[in-house]
């Protein structure tokens, strides 16, 4: 009788997790600019079509992006979006201040696949060689 080890479960991807982190994160910031339509409204002098079109189409570009963190340009798309938003502090204030919250997130962010990289290429974290 011939014992049979127990299969071994794959080695995880630590660029899949972060992946989704990445992913997790455009569509969480999706969510809170869109909720700050009223805020932008409210406090940003009024509701333009200007001011509408850019909270609604900044929303959904995050959405849209969140679907290709996993590209070879969806980090520089994702790092676009979030230039953008941080810019429209001179449109809205109340959104730029978000996207200067959000831009402290990227960081932590680009640090953590900093380190991703380096404990790979040393090979002290385990997952794909």
């Amino acid at each position: 009788m011939t014992e049979q080890s127990a299969p071994q479960p794959p080695a995880r991807d630590p660029w899949k997790g972060l992946r989704g982190v990445m992913a997790g994160t455009l569509v969480m910031e999706a969510i809170v600019v869109g909720l700050a339509l009223p805020v932008v409204h409210r406090f940003g002098g009024g509701l333009s079509s200007t001011n509408g079109v850019l909270v609604v189409g900044l929303a959904v570009a995050m959405v849209l992006a969140s679907g290709f963190v996993g590209r070879s340009w969806g980090l520089g798309l994702a790092l676009a979006l979030q230039a953008l938003m941080v810019l429209t502090f001179f449109i809205s204030p109340a959104l730029g201040a978000l996207g200067v919250l959000f831009a402290l997130v990227w960081a932590c962010i680009l640090w953590l696949r900093r380190d991703v990289a380096r404990r790979l290429s040393q090979g002290t974290s385990p997952g794909p060689r």
